[in-house]
């Protein structure tokens, strides 16, 4: 039973050594392990350390809105991404466009410096000579009658002022003069009476000859009345100034009515020039201002006349205003009827900072400019939102968003398509930096 014992007792020794001499190497192979596993996820883990990191992706335009995923903004450009550890991200350098020399070469970008000026504008319209209002005359007989006697019987005749254009009969123009001169003869015969008879005999002749003035007898043929005592049959009516007959309603023969217009006379030396102004020009037209005016008869003729009157009213189907020119006609080159070009010089006398009309990129609800940041072959550009003002030929007034001597992109090489519009201009910018 001894030696049993002592059999069972060596075994559990071996197995108890046995057991720690494997726990040790377990425990060393198990470290061994872990190391080898840390030092391989470590190699592994450390090129996927070197990848960067997506942030976001930003509007091409620098405007305040992003998208975690890929997408193009309503004009087909791309949205930027956003890595961590950039410096793009950054508000500074967000709205910015960046290309390389040989890219911007490529694209034919030009540029010109914001720069005062004076804002020359000339605002062109087209106009037509009409007959001065002021110069037209009716002749309208105010009594019954008939056209006794035509001398001027032609539409487009020229008369000069006094020549007679016509002789009227009418029984009350007759019995007036009678009336008129037995009045004046009364007055002579009774030299020798009474006060109270001459005073009364006179009051008669007064009233004859306010009678006759009314109906536009003239002073000549009144003291031509009153010297001879006796009445003409008939009455000339006189031309009231010198011009064209412009219209002509008497007939020989014929009876008027008080009030009938027999005659129209119009004295075009000097004519109105009518012409429509778009609506955006007019408030850079003034009175007084002087215009140059070709007529489409005469090309090799230039006239100069004087605003004179812009109109209170717009036209609500060509949104222009009429306005009133006054124009010398000497000669009486100028015909009513003939069009006529307009060259208005219209501006601010002050100093304004402006940039050429081609550098501004107009989506209709708000004005741009493409900005030159750092020197030319730096290649940065940022669109920047402007104010715009008077505009002249050239040049456009910037009101803000801009500061003087800061270089703006003015053409590029896909402007030339005429088709393209200002968005796709943007649009080829964001593309070609890509």
């Amino acid at each position: 039973m001894s030696k049993n014992l002592s059999i069972t007792m060596s075994v559990l020794v071996v197995a108890g050594a046995a057991g720690l001499v494997g726990n040790w190497w377990g425990a060393h192979h198990a470290a061994g392990t872990s190391a080898g596993m840390e030092t391989s996820t470590a190699m592994s883990a450390s090129p996927a350390a070197k990848e960067r990191k997506l942030r976001f992706y930003r509007n091409p335009m620098g405007l305040a809105d992003t998208s975690s995923t890929p997408k193009k903004d309503p004009m087909g450009m791309d949205y930027i991404a956003v890595y961590e550890g950039e410096e793009e991200d950054s508000p500074a350098n967000a709205k910015q466009l960046k290309f390389s020399a040989e890219k911007i070469q490529k694209m034919g970008v030009r540029t010109e410096v914001a720069a005062l000026r004076v804002l020359d504008k000339t605002v062109h319209a087209a106009g037509r000579i009409e007959p001065d209002e002021r110069r037209s005359f009716t002749i309208a007989p105010k009594f019954e009658g008939y056209v006794e006697k035509l001398l001027v019987n032609a539409t487009g005749q020229a008369v000069a002022r006094g020549q007679l254009l016509f002789e009227a009969y009418s029984p009350e123009l007759v019995a007036a003069q009678r009336e008129y001169a037995i009045a004046t003869q009364g007055v002579r015969a009774m030299a020798q009476a009474g006060p109270e008879a001459q005073k009364s005999m006179q009051q008669l002749a007064d009233a004859s000859l306010v009678r006759l003035r009314n109906w536009d007898v003239s002073e000549e043929q009144v003291k031509e009345l009153a010297a001879s005592g006796s009445s003409k049959r008939t009455l000339g009516f006189l031309s009231p100034v010198s011009g064209i007959v412009t219209e002509k309603k008497a007939v020989q023969g014929m009876r008027f009515m008080p009030g009938d217009a027999l005659y129209q006379v119009t004295d075009l030396s000097s004519v109105w020039v009518m012409a429509d102004v778009a609506e955006q020009d007019i408030g850079a037209v003034k009175t007084g201002a002087r215009a140059t005016v070709k007529i489409n008869a005469y090309p090799d003729k230039t006239f100069t006349a004087a605003l004179t009157t812009v109109y209170p009213t717009l036209n609500a189907e060509t949104r222009t205003v009429p306005v009133r020119l006054e124009l010398a006609n000497p000669g009486g080159l100028l015909k009513p009827g003939m069009f006529a070009q307009l060259e208005l010089a219209v501006g601010n006398k002050a100093r304004v900072l402006t940039v050429p009309v081609s550098a501004v990129i107009d989506s209709g609800a708000r004005q741009m400019l493409l900005v030159q940041l750092g020197g030319a072959k730096d290649g940065r550009f940022e669109p920047r939102e402007v104010k715009i003002g008077a505009r002249s030929e050239n040049y456009l007034e910037v009101l803000s968003g801009l500061r003087e001597g800061e270089p703006v992109v003015t053409s590029a090489n896909f402007l030339i398509d005429a088709e393209s519009n200002l968005k796709a201009a943007i649009a080829g910018f964001g593309t070609q930096g890509k």
